[in-house]
């Protein structure tokens, strides 16, 4: 056969690929299929309604069940568990399972739990012992019962906007970050004994006339907004107060930002996937656009975003 079985393991499955292996005590039921060079550890179960891509490691301990769907180059931790009904009852079972898809490149800690009908986006990583109740974003860390996002994969990081202001040397200039297009702008700030007032100018300062804003607040610290690009859409993003982090992605670079004083602003131009996340308990995240609301502007699928800037390139 061309992929090996430890004399130990129960492979019932003929749908395995080429140079996987699967190691003792395991055991695959008939209709499972499994892609090339996969890894199969010590007492795994795996149910037949069950597609493991190419190059899968499921670690020790795992189990399975029908409606998993793992895509390639997937790592399952020790003991991790999938659960696939979310109202179980002994003797009990639902016509069809919920599909939970982890996709390509994701990883899942050990003893970490997925509920059922979950996706875990493409390079995830969710943490050991996190308890995932809601589906993670692509390149999204998640850590915690439940599991909260608390980084993004390759993200590289900035200083906070804060540090540009001991930089910069006159106001209304702005700084490039490293994600192609997005620029950092330092607003014209003057105090005096009635306070403070920032302010900026359209065109000359921030390269668009706007026809739309709108104010993102009271945001629960777990909650994550943006998650989309614009395809001809321009964006300017003050945090009016507290502070948010602002995640920047063209496609090859990702940048994480730190908008913690309206004396700062970050432009981000059309085909550029944005997420804000990190919001303080107090933040105000005020946005201008360029354009009137068009949910066709939006895209709002990481896959599809990447594959246009592809096109684009």
């Amino acid at each position: 056969m061309p992929f090996y079985t430890h004399p130990m393991a129960l492979c019932e499955s003929l749908h395995v690929g080429d140079g996987s292996r699967i190691w003792a005590f395991a055991h695959i039921l008939p209709g499972a299929q499994l892609g090339r060079e996969c890894n199969i550890c010590d007492g795994v179960f795996i149910e037949n309604d069950v597609v493991l891509g190419d190059n899968v490691t499921v670690k020790c301990g795992v189990q399975l069940w029908d409606g998993i769907r793992l895509g390639d180059d997937v790592f399952v931790g020790p003991n991790a568990t999938f659960t696939n009904d979310l109202y179980p009852r002994s003797g009990q079972h639902p016509a069809t399972f919920a599909p939970t898809v982890v996709e390509e490149g994701a990883s899942i800690g050990a003893n970490a739990t997925v509920l059922p009908g979950l996706t875990i986006g493409r390079c995830a990583m969710v943490g050991a012992g996190a308890v995932v109740t809601r589906s993670v974003p692509p390149f999204a860390i998640v850590v915690g019962s439940p599991a909260r996002i608390t980084g993004y994969v390759n993200a590289q990081s900035a200083p906070t906007l804060t540090s540009v202001t001991q930089t910069d040397t006159a106001q209304g200039t702005a700084g490039h970050a490293n994600v192609r297009g997005v620029r950092i702008v330092r607003l014209t700030t003057a105090r005096d004994l009635r306070g403070t007032l920032a302010a900026g100018e359209f065109v000359s300062e921030i390269p668009f006339i706007p026809k739309r804003f709108f104010l993102a607040y009271d945001v629960p610290s777990a909650m994550t907004r943006g998650e989309h690009a614009h395809r001809t859409c321009h964006q300017f993003l003050v945090c009016a107060k507290g502070q948010c982090a602002v995640v920047v992605d063209d496609g090859f670079r990702r940048e994480e930002l730190l908008l913690s004083t309206p004396s700062l602003g970050l432009y981000i131009p059309p085909m550029i996937w944005g997420i804000q996340y990190k919001y303080s308990a107090d933040a105000a995240l005020l946005v201008f656009a360029s354009d009137h609301y068009d949910s066709g502007d939006y895209i709002r699928d990481y896959a599809e975003f990447t594959t246009l800037v592809a096109s684009l390139a």
